[in-house]
Order: structure tokens, then sequence, then C-alpha cells
């Protein structure tokens, strides 16, 4: 008989390798492959293949009725999963260390068990005690929440098994899961993977709804095999700078509702505040009259959202200038300065370039083009920015502007902030919502709008003078 074949697999990215070595050749982590054993195979070395049992096929159309979903009674997270948890799915929620994910999981646990919902929260990183604890700082003691702590994934399935089926069960966190079937530490990608899939057969079997809390590396992803995050079906991340009481949870995976769904809480000594209304929190001091800040009116997901973006830009200290961004894509900043320079005449390469979103949050749609660069022409000439303008529009490398979507969303909620203006592309189709539509179709308009001298067009005048 044939022996097995171990492989090694690398625990950072899931990558397989024929023998061990010190460093993964695809993710470049050292000290990370780790034997995994594989089935014993059968006689000559094939595999022994068992007949399967045909099942039935069905039709496409269906008549079934969608399944309710169960309403936490936290506003923020349900607006995140869809509108509320679907049965029978999984849920993977993962942040940085300290960010309150287990903080949000257990509020949102005991809002749906006072709501009259039976909810289980296991605990593999925390003892009971320290659970309570916690529970009691945020005022939970009194939810019927049953509270668990055990990382064996045979010993957590047969609790849950033996009782009635409870419509939520929160496992903190999946990296701490373990089975017996395997020899692999626990957080492995083999453990992780395992665990990982028994839970969610566990909420397809029975109708429960699972949140997995996940860790991740420090470069943001969530730890493990990619394989977990197609197993589930929502992939939400908690997001939050340390400076910034404020925290996002955001959908980048829902098979029940929007990706890129946002939902803003604020930490407080009692646990998480839902945040109402977001674009206030995100604007800023609006009394401030200096130069360099422009509101962008923008989207995320199915929420229109307004926030400060604000720029410095200054004489360079040494000989190469200095970018800085934080809440947006450097990428994108440097594109944007060298349109500005080649289609708006400004001269900014030579300068130093300081950017950030206010309030913490990270923009990612190219709509914030337009307010980005309106920062930039403001602070190098020095020139204040009206407070009750917006801007939206992406620009191309040849400094056009181009219409960004859900045009109406953007300016309904402007209005609705006091916002007067709005500049926009040229081609903007939506109603005006009660605000004055400045259309700029160039960066080249754009700097003439703010009222700034081109660096070219004064050097051209003063050769032909």
């Amino acid at each position: 008989m044939a022996r097995a074949q171990a492989s090694f697999v690398c625990q950072a990215c899931g990558a397989a390798h024929a023998k061990w070595s010190g460093r993964c050749d695809a993710c470049d982590a050292w000290n990370s492959i780790v034997e995994e054993g594989a089935p014993a195979p059968v006689g000559n070395g094939a595999q022994r293949r068992v007949k399967g049992r045909p099942f039935a096929l069905e039709h496409l159309k269906t008549e079934d009725e969608e399944p309710r979903r169960r309403i936490t009674g936290i506003g923020e997270f349900d607006r995140v999963c869809g509108g509320g948890l679907v049965p029978g799915s999984a849920l993977l929620v993962g942040g940085d260390p300290g960010v309150g994910k287990s903080t949000l999981i257990l509020q949102a646990l005991a809002a749906y068990a006072k709501a009259g919902g039976s909810a289980v929260y296991i605990s593999g990183e925390e003892a009971m005690a320290q659970v309570r604890l916690r529970a009691g700082r945020m005022e939970l003691s009194d939810a019927p929440v049953a509270l668990g702590s055990a990382t064996c994934i045979e010993d957590i399935l047969s609790t849950l098994e033996k009782s009635k089926t409870p419509g939520i069960v929160a496992i903190d966190s999946i990296q701490t899961i373990w089975t017996s079937a395997l020899e692999a530490a626990p957080g492995t990608i083999a453990q992780v993977r395992t665990a990982s899939f028994d839970l969610v057969r566990y909420a397809k079997a029975t109708g429960a709804a699972v949140i997995l809390v996940g860790h991740v590396t420090k470069d943001g992803q969530i730890a493990g095999p990619k394989a977990v995050e197609h197993l589930v079906d929502a992939v939400l991340y908690f997001e939050g700078e340390r400076g910034h009481q404020f925290r996002v949870l955001r959908a980048v995976k829902n098979r029940f509702g929007p990706t890129d769904e946002i939902g803003v809480f604020e930490m407080t000594g009692k646990g998480l505040a839902e945040v109402a209304n977001p674009s206030a929190l995100f604007l800023g001091d609006r009394a401030s009259t200096s130069p360099g800040t422009a509101v962008f009116a923008g989207i995320e997901g199915t929420r229109p959202l307004l926030v400060e973006i604000q720029a410095l830009v200054a004489e360079a200290g040494y000989g190469t200038p200095r970018r800085a961004v934080v809440g947006w894509d450097a990428g994108r900043l440097a594109m944007i300065l060298a349109v500005l320079d080649a289609r708006g005449g400004l001269g900014i390469s030579t300068h130093d370039v300081y950017l950030n979103v206010a309030g913490g949050l990270k923009v990612g749609e190219p709509a914030a083009d337009l307010a980005a660069a309106a920062a930039l022409i403001s602070s190098i000439g020095d020139r204040a920015l009206s407070r009750d303008t917006v801007f939206f529009g992406e620009i191309s490398l040849s400094g056009d502007i181009r219409p960004a979507p859900q045009a109406e969303l953007r300016l309904k909620e402007a209005a609705k902030l006091g916002f007067s203006t709005a500049v926009v592309p040229p081609e903007t189709r939506a109603d005006a919502a009660g605000l004055f539509l400045r259309t700029i179709k160039d960066v080249g308009e754009l700097v003439s709008f703010i009222g700034v001298p081109a660096r070219s067009a004064a050097r051209r005048a003063r050769i032909e003078s």
C-alpha cells in the first residue's frame, strides 16, 4: 500500500508547497509553512470512489416566500446586513484588535434577545466572567443571552444541537476554534477552514443565523484561508482610527443585500452608540473660513454621505516634495496632482501636499476627484471656498470632468443639510432639490471658478511682455 503524501501549507496565505521551506514563495511570510497530513490512498494509490446518491433537480422559478429576516434592533447593524439577518445565513465580521467587534456583536445579540429572540454567544477568547463584566459595564446584564466559553467545534455543535435551535449564534472568534479530527494547531489554515465549514453547515441545516468574528492580518485582511470568505453569505469589516471615537461597519460581500453599505457608530463608555446623521459627523467644523477645505457629496452603498476633504499645499522644505494622505488613495492623489499641473497649469508638483478626509472615513469612489482638486486649488491659491457649496465629479486624465452616478441622492442630502450650491459635471441629469447647479467641464474651468491664476498663464504673460 502506498503511503500518504503530506502537504506543506502556508498559514498566512494558504499556498501549498511540495516541501518545507523557511519562507513562503507566494506571500513572502517567514516560518509560516506547516505540514498537514493527507488522507491515505487505497490500493495502488487511487482513491476509492463511493457511488453517489442521485438528487432531484428543480426549476429556477420559485413560489416560496422570502424568509423573514431577524431584526436585531441595532439599526446601523441591520442596515449593513441588508435589513436584518437571514435565517440559515453565515456572517463574518472582521476588524483590528480593540476596534469593538465583540462589543458590537454582544450588543446586537442582547437587543435581539430583549425583543423576544433566542441568542447564543460563545467566546473562545474570554472566560465567561470577563464577558459578564463587559456586559455589566454596557448595562446588558439583564439581557437573556445564553453564554458559553468553548473552543472545540464538536463540543459547540453538541451543545447547540441538544436544545432548541437559537435564532442567532455568535462565535468569537473563529481563529480560536479547533477540531479533534485534525492534528494541526488552532488558528491554522486547516483548522479555521474545517471549523468554518462545520458552522456554516450547521446554519444551513437548522436555520440559525451564525455570526463569526474573525481576526485580521497587519494588511487589514481577515486572517485564515480565503475559502472562509467564500463559504459565508456576508463579510463585514469593522473599521476605525484609534484617534477617533467613531467606527464604520462596512459590507464588502452580501448575498442578501447591497455591498459597500456602511453603518456608523460612536464608541462610548457604555458601548457603541448609533450615529443617526453621519453626514453632520464627517463635515467637521463648518464655521472655519480657512482655505483648503471642500465638501464632497458621496455615496456609500445606498446611503448619501457628505464629508469634508481637507488639503494643505506648502513649499517643499527639501529637494523631494512630500505626499501624505489619510482616508484616500495615494495613487489617485498623484494622478490628480499631475492633471492639475498638465491641464490646469498650477505648478503644484514641486510643493508638499497633505490630504485628509475628516472624521476618519475612508473614501474610495472616483467621484471625490472634483472635491479633492477644489481643496488643493483652494490651498495653493489661498482662496477659501464657499461654505454652502458641495462638489462631486470624476476627473479624467484629459482634465475633463465626468458625471457621477446617483446625483439626485447626493443633491437631496446636500439640500437637507443647508447647502445652496453644487459644483457638478456638465452632463449631470438629476433633480437639483432646490440647489443652484454650477457645471464645470474641465480642471481649467475649475481653477478659474475658484479664482486662482494658473502659474503657466502668468509665466506666459511675463514672457510676452
